[in-house]
């Protein structure tokens, strides 16, 4: 059952340290978006995983999120998961990095916006920008079937 590490396992380094957030999320329709601020601290678990524990704000609330990010070389896919205290959902997460390898996508299925206890897909988005500085984009399809952008985050490594 060992795993010797990847290459991908290297690339999740990049996202291991002190990190501090601000971002917004689109609220109902007609008002503006609530915005958001936080810290995160991202630790590597052995040479095959993260971890990365995020303590802020959402509407106003305290909230702690835990987000855990590998990659399975056996289904040559990223895995992981992401759990909030604001809610009762286990997000698992399965994605892939892109060519230029500074994109990685994260697809899960989860809570429909909906509210009348169906699903649907969502994709979580890790753009890194530079050394300290990454984007979190989340979206989920529309009516339409097109990806609707509902929330962004910008991260700034502390260090």
């Amino acid at each position: 059952m060992k795993t010797d590490p990847q290459k991908q396992h290297a690339w999740l380094r990049k996202l291991v340290g002190e990190w501090t957030y601000e971002g917004e999320a689109m609220s109902e329709p007609g008002k503006p978006p609530e915005r958001f601020k936080g810290t995160e601290s991202v630790r590597a678990l052995g040479d095959l995983w993260i971890q990365g524990e995020s303590k802020g704000d959402m509407g106003g609330d305290p909230a702690t999120m835990i987000i855990t990010l590998g990659y399975d070389p056996a289904k040559q896919r990223f895995v992981g998961t992401w759990v909030g205290s604001m809610m009762a959902h286990l997000w698992v997460y399965e994605g892939e990095l892109d060519a230029a390898e500074r994109v990685l996508t994260l697809n899960s299925e989860g809570p429909s916006f909906a509210g009348d206890g169906s699903t649907q897909k969502y994709q979580d988005i890790i753009t890194v920008e530079s050394d300290d500085h990454r984007i979190l984009r989340s979206r989920a399809p529309g009516p339409d079937g097109k990806w609707n952008e509902f929330m962004t985050a910008h991260y700034r490594r502390v260090r």
